[in-house]
């Protein structure tokens, strides 16, 4: 597939390359190809003129492929949610985001929102009832909340803090005051990082989150707890961060 590539970090193709390289080299993760998404189950998340305008979209690549690509993306999200809900930690490695997502609108390379596509698709077909989403991407995910902030089902947060200290203080703190849940997830971006655009956070600090995360959910959602992968633009360290949070969203504190 050939894309078009107009200098933004968000598109450059091969983001995914040493996330892909180091958890080969893990035997405890296992690749699993998704399904692309059905427009019933876009449809949970956006208006249908919304999935039209994505449908003919000519902007991403010469062969036109934005929508299956969005909708492998979103299918990725549904089946990370799926195997999270059968108690089995998981993470979504796909893109493009969709934490910038509106239910008729999007920017910022996303186009359908994972995040609310996985979790509308759990509660729609009777597997949850609540959900806390962590969206700790640099960028406040405003299509998270668009889509799923006025519903008193949905907690959603985005941690603040300068310093590994200070921002998991705040991650905790919150969860602890968090209300229980079905469900936790992560809107995991990894623009934070101390050499990406956030400047603020160690490798370290994001298997941490991963351990919170992990702990909340045995405690309070009977384990079930997973990540979606939405920023991170220093492409030779995204591989070892997105490694970190995974290895502290699967094992918990060491």
């Amino acid at each position: 597939m050939k894309q078009s590539y107009d200098g933004t970090p968000a598109g450059a193709p091969g983001r995914l390359d040493t996330a892909v390289e180091i958890l080969s080299q893990h035997p405890s993760y296992e690749f699993i190809e998704p399904r692309p998404a059905t427009d019933e189950q876009i449809l949970r998340a956006h208006g249908q003129g919304h999935l039209e305008r994505i449908k003919q979209n000519r902007g991403y690549n010469e062969e036109n492929l934005l929508f299956e690509i969005s909708a492998l993306a979103a299918g990725g999200a549904i089946l990370t949610a799926e195997i999270a809900f059968e108690g089995e930690p998981a993470f979504g490695l796909i893109r493009p985001p969709g934490h910038h997502a509106s239910a008729d609108s999007c920017w910022g390379f996303c186009y359908f929102n994972n995040v609310a596509i996985s979790l509308l698709h759990l509660r729609d077909t009777g597997r949850i009832k609540s959900a806390f989403v962590l969206d700790f991407d640099l960028h406040t995910g405003d299509g998270n909340i668009n889509i799923l902030g006025h519903d008193k089902d949905f907690v959603i947060h985005n941690p603040r803090g300068y310093g590994d200290d200070a921002y998991l203080a705040d991650v905790k703190n919150v969860l602890d005051s968090s209300p229980d849940v079905d469900i936790i997830m992560a809107s995991a971006g990894f623009d934070q990082y101390v050499d990406d655009w956030g400047s603020n956070l160690s490798t370290e600090a994001f298997k941490k989150i991963g351990e919170i995360m992990h702990e909340f959910a045995i405690e309070r959602c009977e384990g079930r707890r997973y990540g979606l992968l939405e920023g991170g633009y220093n492409f030779q360290d995204l591989g070892k961060n997105i490694l970190a949070f995974c290895e502290g969203l699967r094992e918990g504190k060491s």
